[in-house]
């Protein structure tokens, strides 16, 4: 067996078709969907990340601006300009981009965000919301690892998902997520004893734990849906993930490739989250 590798850009560029058309209709009424992106410093990953999302809001026709903050910033102008994006009405959607200078509160400053506008879904109003299946916005990434198990018709109702990781980013949310969806949720972590008895029993295996290659082929079941969403910087400077991906994808029967699979679909979330939060401001 090898298994379908599911192509996560492939997969975004068939949502930007639909999301460019709800941008239209915006368009139409002399709207046009705002993102705004906060960055502090000079890190070149989160340089990498903000580049990717700004051009992927070009793609989609959206308004995007960057407002970039010195590293030593003092977390009364960080507030400030969260206070300013709060109330532009050009700006549907901001974002924080994580990891801060360890100066800063991030949650202070993150909770800043009004939850109209917090399209990364990562305030605690909306993380309570989603509690009771009501959140405003659905955390982006967890968003897209369901997205990407639909799109390939991966049977989520009935089944045993396995979540490897517990962070209020992608474990925690995506729990929720496919407990509405009606699986049976075990969620695990580093600190789980004998974790290969519980990825081994997964018909859906998520992993999100931030360890390159904790997960190996003896570790899953034939067949599984395995979506590997961690990324790490290897010391020969090259991208893996959480999954030995040439391993396991001789016995899953889906596998997402790192780079290349959950990562295009966060960005593709964070998009249509903004279109949907400039489609809630401005009904009416």
């Amino acid at each position: 067996m090898t298994a379908t590798i599911l192509d996560g850009t492939a997969i975004a560029r068939g949502l930007y078709s639909t999301i460019s058309k709800r941008v239209q209709v915006l368009t139409g009424r002399s709207i046009r969907p705002g993102l705004a992106a906060v960055r502090f410093g000079e890190d070149p990953a989160s340089q990498i990340y903000v580049r990717n999302k700004m051009r992927a809001c070009a793609q989609a026709g959206l308004h995007s601006e960057v407002h970039e903050l010195a590293a030593d910033c003092d977390q009364g102008h960080a507030l400030e300009v969260i206070a300013k994006l709060n109330v532009d009405r050009a700006i549907h959607g901001i974002l924080v981009q994580l990891p801060l200078p360890g100066h800063l509160d991030a949650d202070l400053i993150t909770q800043a965000i009004v939850p109209e506008k917090d399209v990364d879904g990562f305030s605690w109003r909306n993380l309570g919301a989603l509690m009771a299946g009501r959140a405003l916005f659905e955390p982006c990434t967890a968003l897209g690892v369901v997205e990407l198990l639909d799109r390939a018709g991966v049977a989520i109702t009935g089944s045993h998902a396995v979540i490897v990781g517990r962070s209020n980013i992608v474990g925690k949310p995506l729990a929720l997520l496919l407990l509405q969806r009606g699986a049976t949720v075990t969620v695990c972590h580093t600190k789980t004893r004998d974790l290969a008895q519980h990825t081994r029993a997964a018909d859906v295996l998520v992993a999100a734990a931030g360890r390159p290659g904790l997960i190996s082929a003896p570790m899953v079941k034939p067949g599984v849906a395995v979506i590997d969403v961690g990324i790490n910087r290897l010391a020969n400077g090259k991208l893996a993930g959480d999954v030995d991906y040439e391993g396991v994808r001789k016995v899953a029967g889906w596998i997402t490739p790192v780079p290349g699979g959950v990562g295009p679909m966060t960005v593709a979330m964070l998009i249509a989250n903004t279109v949907l939060a400039a489609e809630r401001q401005t009904a009416g």
